[in-house]
């Protein structure tokens, strides 16, 4: 006790990041599994170069830690919660290059106890490898501008590359250097350094596999993440409930201290460039290169197009060390207080499920859904099952029953990922199924009374059961309708 006293004492911060982590990894054990888990560890059963959505880094990730510990939904949390606890290291070294022992430890106590790492750390998304990759390549990038270490170019090169095959987003590591190096008087020869432009080729060459799988499938991973998303946003129709909701959603995830700090020294630092034309130390440059072109971006997008949670999050890592050199320790305080009351609510939540979500992006029933879905089918022997909301109920079932689950390519729509691991739904033709359908906000534990539309159109008689219902404790929580669905015909009839 006396030294965990001592210890507190004399790193404060530091204490308050382990006293976190120690309490995300005693919650572990509560967590369901969350769709998004069960997409990207279908990802890892099925290996492959990239795929639809995403390049392959988590899915990896996950097939590494099913494959050492064997497949459960807690080794899954565990590969979450292993990765960001290294990423968490790797930011305080990054932090130690830029500040002074007292102001690294606010800096690390500030991102640890907030509810990005906790998202992080219990939730499997591209981002997990993603801002272990671009800590790691901050540190590289560091010490081979700001300390001349020339082979740093190299590691930087690979790291970067490592980042892009985990989520696209890691092309802003390379437009944030360049930034960099654009602005700063002192680094700006560096744009004509041979390292500089052997970093950037070894960094595209790392990609490779990504643009390969990308070329052999006519580049729809690219064109999803890029066209697919930018139709309302070329229109410019401004939905300022899209943008509020994007400060809302990003306050949450920092808290409001640290987001209104962000917002404020943001503020301050583009009035003090475009009123006295003068530019910050190099070193706070380098911090704002990789922080505002996905801060600001994402804020600008988020006027015409829903900006999701996650998508600013590694911006955040120079972000936080850039409000560290300005932010007081009582501030901090303040803000890592109100992050404690939350995580305390936030388990409660996660262990007793006091309020219902009413969405698929929960933890809670999918366990139990799978469990009433499988002694359904022996009610109806010989049926295949599917479901067609995106991936989240056939990724969930396919983790936990022993068979193979179908999305909404049994109605020959994209079904993601689903349709590129070699099903053919042609084999299926004259078969019976049973379809899965969420009810998310659902009101009573009634039937639907209609039948979908599109099961009329691929089978030629439909009869709906009794509505699936999961329980927490004697509430009722969640609710499923289901299908019975005669003779599939995979050509519209």
């Amino acid at each position: 006790m006396n030294f965990i006293n001592n210890f507190y004492k004399q790193y404060p911060f530091l204490a308050i990041l382990l006293a976190f982590q120690l309490f995300r990894l005693l919650l572990l054990p509560f967590f369901g599994l969350m769709p998004q888990d069960a997409y990207y560890d279908f990802y890892g059963e099925h290996l492959a170069l990239s795929y639809f959505d995403h390049p392959g880094m988590i899915g990896y990730l996950l097939r590494l830690f099913t494959t050492i510990f064997g497949k459960s939904v807690f080794v899954i949390k565990l590969a979450d919660f292993t990765v960001t606890s290294i990423t968490l290291l790797a930011f305080y070294k990054l932090a130690g290059c830029f500040l002074s022992k007292q102001k690294q430890n606010i800096a690390i106590g500030l991102l640890g106890s907030t509810f990005l790492i906790s998202v992080l750390s219990t939730i499997s998304t591209p981002d997990v490898p993603l801002l272990l990759f671009w800590s790691l390549s901050l540190i590289a990038l560091y010490h081979a501008v700001f300390m001349q270490q020339k082979m740093y170019w190299l590691l930087a090169g690979l790291l970067m590359g490592l980042a892009f095959d985990s989520k696209y987003t890691a092309v802003l590591l390379q437009i944030g250097l360049i930034l960099f190096l654009i602005f700063s008087r002192k680094y700006r020869k560096l744009l004509l350094s041979g390292w500089f432009w052997l970093s950037l080729i070894i960094s595209v060459l790392v990609t490779f596999p990504v643009f390969y799988w990308n070329y052999q499938h006519h580049f729809v991973s690219f064109l999803f993440q890029s066209s697919g998303r930018t139709g309302d946003i070329v229109k410019f129709q401004l939905k300022p409930k899209l943008f509020l909701g994007t400060v809302g959603t990003q306050m949450f995830l920092l808290l409001p201290v640290v987001f209104c700090g962000l917002v404020l020294l943001t503020f301050k630092i583009i009035k003090k460039v475009f009123t006295k034309w003068r530019l910050p130390n190099n070193e706070i440059l380098f911090l704002l290169c990789f922080f505002l072109p996905a801060f600001l971006g994402f804020f600008f997008i988020s006027l015409f197009y829903w900006v999701k949670i996650n998508w600013m999050m590694p911006a955040y890592l120079t972000g936080f060390i850039f409000l560290a050199v300005f932010i007081s320790q009582k501030s901090a305080k303040i803000n890592i207080l109100i992050a404690a009351i939350l995580h305390l609510a936030f388990a409660v939540e996660v262990i007793f499920y006091p309020v219902p979500i009413k969405s698929d992006d929960t933890w809670f029933g999918w366990k139990q859904l799978a469990n009433q879905v499988e002694i359904l089918q022996k009610n109806y022997p010989d049926t295949f099952i599917f479901s067609a909301d995106g991936y989240k109920t056939s990724a969930e079932l396919r983790f936990f029953l022993p068979q193979k689950i179908y999305a909404q390519n049994i109605f020959h729509q994209s079904a993601l990922q689903f349709d590129y691991v070699g099903d053919n739904v042609l084999l299926l033709a004259g078969k019976n199924a049973l379809f899965i359908d969420s009810d998310p906000g659902f009101k009573n534990t009634a039937k639907n009374g209609n039948i979908p539309a599109e099961l009329k159109t691929y089978f030629k008689h439909v009869q709906e059961l009794e509505p699936i219902i999961i329980k927490n404790g004697s509430k009722n929580a969640r609710k499923f309708w289901v299908y019975y669905c005669l003779e599939y015909r995979p050509v519209k009839q």
